[in-house]
């Protein structure tokens, strides 16, 4: 079996071209399949759109977090649900299209345990299409281990990765490049990445940031060796700077020039300040994520997980959804609710 993990935060505009455009593509595939729908605190339609898309599609997996508890948390839920021999995980705002997916399967199918998809091409506009080339760039020479460049989530893995994963007890991910850290035979495929389908980006600017500082913080120490080598190369101009200033001193070469060593004075001073708490910030940044580890608190939290009985008999009128609790399966009592006129009902193939 596929799974397909979908983190979904108020997309209520997206969510019936994104399963309409997955069953399109994943029928066509010939495999068994499933597809786990993430929703991640979403105040909009967006839950009640795929509760009753699950109703009536076996295909369809719900699994709603207490809270909004962001992207990286919200795919590390859907992979810990999954439970395809080969998981693929997308955003669900049609950027990253299911018409990929075949293709990805393809190498799997070819031996491929990881599958990359790198983009080719990218639609973002203004200062964002300078700053992502950018980014991938400092974060290729940054990186500690190699990271994929122009790859996001967008992307397959076999079970055997998608365990690994689920077992690594960190908090602050970046998945793209857990999926390189855990190793195993990779391929990359190239894709034109679309437009948005519909609505705004839910990743703000200060998510993005934060997004970035946790991919250049976990996969890369050289952030305290700038500090380091920093410092070093400060003591070395200090040392040269204060033997020049002696030698001029004694040769009478700054009689008279008072002033040249308060303003170099006063400019080292603001210079050293200044390194002194770029390094600490570099430090607080790491100290940050250490206390985030060692509170051992959860990435996400699940309310309810909705899927279809495994013992059910496969037709669509017999469908109700079941509450997978943390510990315990529930089901639910009450007929699936009917779909609203203009919702087109999937079928059950």
């Amino acid at each position: 079996m596929i799974s397909v993990v979908v983190p979904v935060y108020n997309e209520e505009e997206n969510v019936i071209a994104l399963h309409t455009a997955m069953q399109e593509a994943m029928n066509a595939t010939g495999e068994e399949w499933e597809v786990v729908y993430v929703n991640d605190g979403s105040r909009d339609q967006s839950l009640s759109l795929l509760l009753q898309y699950q109703a009536h599609d076996r295909h369809v997996v719900v699994v709603n977090l207490s809270r909004n508890w962001g992207h990286q948390g919200a795919i590390t839920a859907g992979l810990s649900i999954a439970k395809g021999d080969a998981v693929v995980t997308m955003d669900g705002d049609l950027q990253d299209h299911p018409s990929v997916i075949p293709r990805m399967l393809e190498a799997w199918r070819g031996g491929a345990q990881i599958v990359l998809a790198e983009r080719r091409t990218r639609q973002d506009k203004g200062i964002k299409a300078w700053l992502y080339p950018v980014f991938y760039k400092v974060l290729g020479k940054i990186a500690d281990y190699p990271i994929p460049m122009n790859s996001g989530i967008f992307g397959l893995i076999d079970r055997k990765v998608a365990d690994q994963i689920n077992a690594l007890p960190e908090k602050n991910r970046y998945i793209p490049g857990l999926k390189t850290f855990v190793g195993f035979h990779s391929e990359t495929i190239f894709y034109d990445r679309l437009a948005r389908n519909a609505g705004i980006p839910k990743y703000t600017w200060r998510k993005l940031i934060r997004y970035a500082f946790d991919a250049i913080y976990s996969f890369s120490y050289k952030p305290l060796r700038l500090a380091l080598v920093s410092g070093g190369a400060l003591l070395s101009i200090t040392l040269a700077i204060a033997v020049a200033l002696m030698i001029g001193g004694l040769s009478g070469v700054l009689k008279g020039s008072g002033w040249i060593g308060y303003a170099a004075g006063l400019t080292g001073l603001l210079f050293v300040s200044g390194l002194q708490l770029t390094c600490l910030g570099f430090m607080g940044e790491y100290i940050g994520r250490i206390y985030d580890e060692v509170r051992h608190r959860p990435l996400f939290v699940i309310d309810d997980v909705y899927r279809v009985p495994a013992h059910s008999v496969l037709q669509i009128d017999d469908f109700r959804p079941v509450a997978d609790r943390v510990n315990a399966v529930v089901s639910v009592g009450e007929p699936a609710a009917e779909t609203p006129s203009g919702l087109p009902v999937p079928s059950a193939a």
